[in-house]
């Protein structure tokens, strides 16, 4: 039985969520136990809370990995007799690692807020509140003619020619190159001690710095020479904007008490609180999972009619109708829709290496609020 080893795992999970996304200061990455171990399964869940872990226990789970840290605030005691610490006397007799990604899943690409905005179907999006930047750099690498097929679908494929709506976008020109293999080379093309001229393509194609691993693992493993020759610059382009919530339009404008019932389907919530006339036109929308409230002006400057977030304060809501923005707060629970996207591609990732570790997706309830 291979099982793949909790490490093999988490650096998998940080390709899709990499920590430095993470608003300074977040409690993120291990948080219990350890990630030295193999992985027979591992639990996706929204909150390590006791009955989550009782759970994990239940259906012999190696790693939980939990969008919201079990360890948030400063801990000045654990008393087994709480919830809190029976919580953390659990995970540890039982071996259960846990590993959080908070802010870092809401910021990256295909997170949390990319989700809830695909799920009220938001076109055109951009980024709410910019926090990083992803540096756009260009790459120039010579290629014998009979490879330059296969290093630029291998580039491609690896994330490099990302422009727009389009992907292995690249530029080739051809041209001889020059090198004499010396005492010691074991080259692809010539001799040892002779100059060699060969047929070579120039290619040029662009990637983000987020890919730059992937991109110079593949050109490297798809590339025949010894000694593979290229140069990477810094784009005078420019990179692109990352960072907390999301804004875009709907495909049409609908009312806000319209637009409300579909926030309550896409995030399957029982009720939610809206601000604003329910008449009122809504076309553009921002979106940000989890506490929204102090980007609500930032909601507004941007444009956007209405603003989805949780938690929202009376005095917020307030001075959000004032200033004529319309606000629905769905609750901060809505995050959960991450445990369905992260299991799926873990298990695209274990099942692609023929790993035998299994995922689940926790299914204990445990948004603290209900409606009457």
């Amino acid at each position: 039985m291979k099982q793949a080893h909790a490490q093999t795992i988490i650096q998998e999970f940080e390709q899709y969520s990499p920590k430095h996304l993470a608003v300074e200061g977040d409690k993120i990455g291990l948080q219990v136990g350890s990630l030295q171990k193999k992985i027979s399964k591992v639990m996706i869940t929204l909150d390590v809370l006791e009955p989550v872990v009782d759970e994990a226990v239940e259906e012999g789970v190696d790693l939980i990995i939990a969008h919201h840290p079990l360890l948030f605030r400063p801990i000045k005691k654990l008393d087994v007799d709480t919830a809190y610490g029976r919580t953390v006397e659990k995970l540890i007799k039982h071996d259960i690692t846990v590993y959080a990604a908070h802010t870092n899943l809401d910021v990256a690409e295909g997170g949390v807020n990319d989700l809830m905005a695909d799920a009220l179907e938001l076109q055109d999006t951009e980024v709410l509140v910019p926090t990083h930047e992803d540096k756009l750099f260009k790459l120039i690498v010579f290629v014998p003619v009979s490879h330059a097929d296969k290093v630029r679908e291998a580039l491609g494929d690896a994330g490099a020619g990302k422009i727009g709506d389009y992907s292995h976008c690249a530029f080739t020109s051809q041209g001889r190159g020059a090198f004499r293999p010396e005492s010691g080379a074991d080259p692809y093309i010539g001799e040892q001690g002779k100059l060699e001229r060969p047929e070579e393509e120039k290619i040029e194609t662009v990637f983000y710095e987020s890919d730059k691993q992937k991109v110079l693992k593949a050109m490297f493993k798809a590339h025949p020479y010894e000694e593979t020759a290229y140069d990477i610059f810094e784009s005078a382009a420019g990179g692109r904007k990352q960072g907390l919530g999301r804004i875009g339009k709907l495909n049409s404008e609908t009312t806000l008490d319209e637009f409300a019932e579909k926030v309550k389907e896409a995030f399957q919530v029982e009720g939610l609180r809206v601000v604003g006339d329910g008449s009122r036109t809504v076309k553009k929308v921002a979106v940000l999972g989890g506490d929204g409230n102090k980007y609500t002006m930032t909601a507004l400057h941007k444009g956007a009619d209405v603003y989805v977030t949780g938690d929202l304060y009376f005095h917020v809501a307030h001075d959000a109708w004032m200033e004529g923005l319309m606000m629905i707060d769905p609750g901060h629970h809505v995050e959960k829709i991450m445990k369905q996207a992260v299991a799926d591609r873990l298990r695209e990732f274990l099942s692609k290496n023929q790993y035998d570790t299994a995922v689940m997706v926790s299914k204990v309830q445990t948004d603290p609020f209900r409606f009457k």
